[in-house]
C-alpha cells in the first residue's frame, strides 16, 4: 500500500507486523549477529555432544576395516620394535645391570604410547573446525566440542593401548607398586596439555593454514626432545645440572619421566629429583596450565565468528 507524504511524494508502507530492513539505516541495525560461543547451554548437553561426536568418529575410523582397532595399535608397536632393536642391539642401550635401565623396553613402549596420544590429539584437532565447516555453518552448538571430541577420541585409544603396556610391563618383570595411584594425575596432566594445544591449534588454523605443517615439524622435534628413547641416566651424563633442569622444564619430558618413575621402576629418578627439587615442578606444570588457559581464551574469542571466517 502507499500513502501521500506531506511533500506529496508517495511512500511505501509495509503491512502491519512486518518490517522493511532496507528502510532502516545501517547504523541503526545494531551489532552484527554472532554465532554460539565456545561453551553455551547446559553442561549436560555439552558433555553429551562431545562424547557422541567422539564415538561417531571412532566408529567411522574403523568402518569397513577387518582388523579395526588393531590398526591403531600396530603403529606404536612397530615404532617401538624398530627403536627397541636399534637401541638395544646396535647402540647397546638398556643395560640390565643398570637398575634404571633394567626395564628399558617397558619404559620405551610406555613413552611411545603416551606420545602417540599427544600427537593424535593435537594433529587431529588442527583441521577439526575447518573440516566441520558444514556442521559449523548450519547447526547451533557449543564450538568447543569439536576439538574436545578429537582429544577424547585419542583418549579412547590411549586407554586401550595402556592395557597392552600393562601386559608388556608385567611380562618384563614390573610389579605393581603403591605409586600407581599417581598415574591418573600424570595422565591427567598430559590430557590438559593436549587439550590446551588442541584448542589453540584448531583456532589458529582457521586463519593461518600453515599451522598444520608447522606443527608436524614441531611434533618431530618434540619426539626427540622429550626423553622417549634415551634413558635419563644417559642424558645426565652429557648435560650439566643447569641444562638438565632446563631440559626437564619441557612438560612432556616431565610427564614421561614421572610416568616411568611411578609405573615402571623407582630406580629411574622422578621428575622432581631431576629438577633438583619438587618445587621446580611448578614450572612445567605451570606451563601446561598456561597453554590450556591460552587455548581456551583464543578459541572462545574466535568461536562466535568462526562460521563467517571459514
Amino acid at each position: 500500500m502507499s500513502i501521500r507524504a506531506e511533500s506529496g511524494v508517495p511512500t511505501e508502507v509495509t503491512a502491519p507486523g512486518r518490517f522493511d530492513l532496507e528502510a532502516i539505516p545501517y547504523e541503526r541495525l545494531g551489532r552484527p549477529i554472532t554465532g554460539p560461543r565456545a561453551i553455551t547451554g547446559s553442561w549436560r548437553r555439552f558433555c553429551y555432544l562431545t562424547v557422541n561426536i567422539a564415538i561417531v568418529n571412532w566408529k567411522l575410523r574403523f568402518f569397513g576395516s577387518s582388523l579395526g582397532y588393531l590398526w591403531q595399535l600396530i603403529r606404536p608397536l612397530l615404532l617401538f620394535l624398530v627403536l627397541y632393536v636399534f637401541f638395544t642391539k646396535v647402540a647397546h642401550v638398556g643395560n640390565p645391570a643398570d637398575p634404571s635401565e633394567q626395564f628399558y623396553g617397558a619404559q620405551l613402549l610406555s613413552a611411545i604410547v603416551l606420545f602417540t596420544f599427544f600427537s593424535e590429539a593435537t594433529m587431529n584437532s588442527v583441521r577439526s573446525v575447518v573440516d566441520g565447516e558444514v556442521m559449523v555453518r548450519k547447526i547451533q552448538f557449543p564450538r568447543l566440542v569439536i576439538p574436545l571430541s578429537c582429544v577424547l577420541l585419542a583418549l579412547f585409544n590411549l586407554c586401550l593401548n595402556m592395557i597392552v603396556v600393562l601386559i608388556f610391563a608385567l611380562i618384563a618383570g614390573v610389579r605393581p607398586m603403591l605409586t600407581w595411584l599417581e598415574l591418573p594425575l600424570v595422565i591427567g596432566l598430559l590430557v590438559v596439555l593436549a587439550t590446551g594445544l588442541a584448542m589453540l591449534l584448531s583456532a589458529l588454523f582457521v586463519y593461518l593454514r600453515d599451522i598444520q605443517p608447522i606443527w608436524e615439524v614441531l611434533l618431530q622435534v618434540t619426539f626427540y626432545a622429550s626423553g622417549i628413547m634415551i634413558p635419563i641416566d644417559e642424558v645426565q651424563l652429557h648435560l650439566s645440572p643447569s641444562l638438565l633442569r632446563l631440559y626437564m622444564m619441557n612438560p612432556l619430558a616431565t610427564i614421561f619421566q614421572q610416568f616411568k618413575h611411578v609405573f615402571i621402576t623407582h630406580a629411574t629418578p622422578s621428575a622432581g629429583a631431576l629438577l633438583g627439587s619438587a618445587k621446580w615442578l611448578v614450572i612445567p606444570v605451570g606451563i601446561t596450565f598456561v597453554i590450556f588457559v591460552l587455548g581456551l581464551y583464543v578459541f572462545n574469542r574466535i568461536a562466535p565468528k568462526v562460521a563467517e571466517d571459514l
